[in-house]
């Protein structure tokens, strides 16, 4: 699935892809964003560690795999 974070005073967002079920990133999130001093922690498909404080969090959006690309020019 891919993961997108916004993180308050940045223009850009993070994209993350991550394994797993979208329940336990959920919870995952959910838990360290509910500590005012928590840092959220994600694992990539790369290996590779990401930690946001908890409070810089501006929204997190999912993607699961499931989910249509479109791509070019065309009617929807």
């Amino acid at each position: 699935m891919e993961i997108r974070i916004g993180v308050v005073h940045t223009p850009k967002e993070i994209a993350l892809e991550l394994e797993g079920s979208v329940d336990d990133v959920k919870k995952s999130i959910a838990k360290a964003l509910s500590d005012d001093d928590g840092v959220l922690w994600l694992t990539d498909k790369q290996g590779r560690d990401i930690g946001i404080p908890s409070e810089r969090v501006a929204y997190v959006e999912i993607e699961p795999d499931g989910a249509a690309k479109r791509v070019g020019f065309g009617r929807a």
